[in-house]
């Protein structure tokens, strides 16, 4: 219930905010290199982004299929508050364009992880957008961390098709019972829906997913948690 209100409560705050733009999109994943459970899954994703007058959020939903019928859900949800839409200071120095206040919630059947910190966005040329966060992990499960996530969007064409190469990192520290690991995940998609005729976006590509020590768990030759996994997958904006 706790779990709930916290996401209600998040949700009805941008719904009394100007809405700049949003985004809902449904992606399919397939990959059989994963590490930690079964290999070979399924996973369907749903995703919401959104920018309001009041910062921005993004919330993903995680359901995931194994082999033995095995069926699991994963979702976060990513609320961050501007302070250059909110306040009268002056955030934008160098390549920072704002400064944000972060928040980050992970749930799972498992456990639900607390994050808060703090977050810029940068003008890069050519990206349409570089975020960085760092945050102060309250762990349900093990003991707290920190953690520094990058998200970027890199589009470019070939020819008269178009690309787009997006992505995030996390890195999270060192603690009492973890091992400090990264993820690197980044998508590199064509748009496929001109070709197709649909005025919706639908993009084809891959997706490689590079874990190391995933989930804070030591790599070794009796546990492999080190992971290389290339994804096929299909997303499509709605």
């Amino acid at each position: 219930m706790r779990i709930f209100l916290i996401c209600l409560s998040l949700f009805l705050l941008p719904a009394q905010a100007k809405v700049l733009w949003q985004d809902f999109r449904l992606t399919y994943l397939y990959g059989e290199n994963y590490r930690i459970g079964d290999p070979t899954r399924h996973v369907f994703t749903i995703e919401h982004a959104a920018n309001t007058s009041w910062g921005d959020n993004f919330f993903f939903l995680d359901h995931m299929r194994f082999k033995d019928g095995t069926r699991t859900n994963y979702a976060e949800l990513q609320p961050r508050f501007s302070l250059g839409k909110n306040t009268s200071g002056n955030y934008q120095f160098g390549p920072v364009k704002d400064v944000l206040l972060a928040a980050h919630i992970e749930m799972s059947s498992l456990a639900t992880n607390y994050l808060y910190g703090a977050g810029v966005d940068l003008a890069v040329p050519g990206f349409r957008f570089v975020q960085a966060n760092v945050y102060r992990r309250n762990n349900d499960k093990v003991a707290n961390n920190w953690q520094l996530t990058l998200v970027w969007a890199y589009p470019f064409t070939f020819g008269k098709q178009q690309f787009l190469l997006d992505g995030f990192m996390d890195w999270a520290s060192t603690s009492a019972d973890q091992r400090a690991n990264l993820n690197l995940t980044p998508q590199l998609k064509w748009l496929a829906s001109p070709s197709f005729g649909m005025e919706s976006q639908l993009w084809l590509g891959i997706e490689y997913v590079f874990w190391r020590n995933k989930f804070g768990i030591a790599d070794s030759p009796a546990f492999r948690s080190h992971e290389n996994n290339v994804n096929l997958l299909v997303k499509w904006h709605f």
